[in-house]
């Protein structure tokens, strides 16, 4: 197909809200609802689909400053779109709502690209596995011990998953009672703790002692991702066998570099609906590769799954509570857990998802 038969010429955006099962809350946050911006791209009859979750103002942004230097372009050429919307949203701010907002473009390119050539992304992006390992990560503050045991105990037992993550650091003194009944109600599966920097210096050292004799092999921002210095010492003090992670905020490539560089991490995680999309996310992973460091996705499942087949270094994806139960309901497609792990359907072009617009259409915004 030449360019010419491919070029861009209809950028779409919309915003949904999806009210929570049950009141959610971490270490530094509370919430009752998730914000889902979808993004839908189209050229030479085709549409590729993508999606961010962010405040609403991402679908302004991709329609009233990112479609304009997309519509036109060859949609073959997806690091030039990139560097584009990068470039527009200069004076705005490349990070917080304008990253979410090109991250869902660019996926959205991406999956456009896989359609056009009717191939799925996996193998479009270069397939190093079949299926990736997947944690189940919920396990909110506002959980009782009864809704705790049964969401971890379901995917540890259930769902066959090798590890599961609760959230820790909202009221520190029932941190560990908490890490006990989740301890309890996994079985053989690792268990991870997510503090959302949420945490001191001195009470994350005070915590992860504690929780090495629980089985704990995970510290999750321990204390803030921008306190580098502190992750480190986190790093270099926690138990042997518990690694220390973050990632999840990073917007642009110069912030998982600079992450690196200090040895802040065992793990980096990287969140493609954040970190300037499927391409931002790619750029992650190359860097992770050269320090050396394994990589891990940051929630929404689904559209990590193709990319996360190809990254270097994956060691697993996270599968976030609010977002795969959003992408079950309103994703045909979307993945499920066999045996801990979820596998891209590679019949499918691009990533294989279809938006159910109809079933979402009660919570556009």
């Amino acid at each position: 197909m030449a360019a010419a038969d491919a070029a861009i010429g209809q950028v779409r955006a919309a915003a949904y809200r999806i009210p929570t099962d049950a009141p959610e809350a971490d270490g530094t946050f509370a919430w009752d609802s998730t914000t889902l911006v979808t993004v839908e791209v189209e050229a030479a009859g085709r549409t590729g689909l993508g999606y961010t979750y962010a405040a609403a103002a991402a679908a302004n942004v991709v329609r009233d400053n990112l479609a304009e230097v997309v519509i036109g372009r060859d949609a073959f050429a997806i690091p030039a779109a990139w560097d584009a919307m990068v470039r527009q949203v200069r004076n705005l701010g490349s990070r917080g709502v304008c990253a979410c907002a090109i991250s869902a473009v660019d996926a959205a390119l991406w999956d456009l690209k896989g359609r056009l050539l009717d191939v799925a992304l996996a193998d479009l992006l270069g397939r190093r596995r079949d299926a990736v390992a997947v944690y189940g990560s919920g396990g909110f503050t506002t959980y009782d011990d009864r809704r705790l045991t049964d969401q971890l105990g379901g995917w540890a037992k259930a769902d066959g998953c090798r590890w599961v993550k609760i959230k820790v650091g909202s009221d520190p003194s029932i941190d560990l009672p908490r890490l006990k009944t989740a301890h309890a109600a996994i079985g053989e599966a690792g268990l991870f703790v997510d503090a959302n920097g949420a945490l001191g210096r001195k009470q994350a050292l005070w915590l992860a002692e504690r929780m090495a004799d629980l089985g704990v092999t995970w510290f999750e921002e321990p204390v803030s991702s921008d306190d580098l210095e502190g992750l480190r010492l986190l790093r270099d003090r926690a138990p042997a066998g518990m690694d220390i992670a973050a990632g999840e905020y990073g917007f642009e490539p110069f912030y998982f570099r600079r992450m690196l560089d200090a040895g802040a991490v065992d793990v980096l995680q990287a969140d493609a609906t954040r970190c300037w999309g499927i391409s931002g996310f790619l750029a992650a992973a190359a860097l992770a590769d050269a320090a050396q460091t394994p990589l891990s996705s940051h929630c929404a499942p689904a559209l990590h799954l193709h990319a996360a087949c190809a990254a270097p270094r994956l060691r697993h994806m996270e599968w976030f509570h609010d977002h795969a139960r959003i992408e079950a309901m309103l994703f045909d497609g979307a993945p499920r857990i066999e045996a801990g792990r979820i596998a891209p359907d590679l019949s499918r072009p691009g990533h294989g998802l279809a938006f159910k617009r109809a079933d979402a259409e009660r919570y556009a915004i």
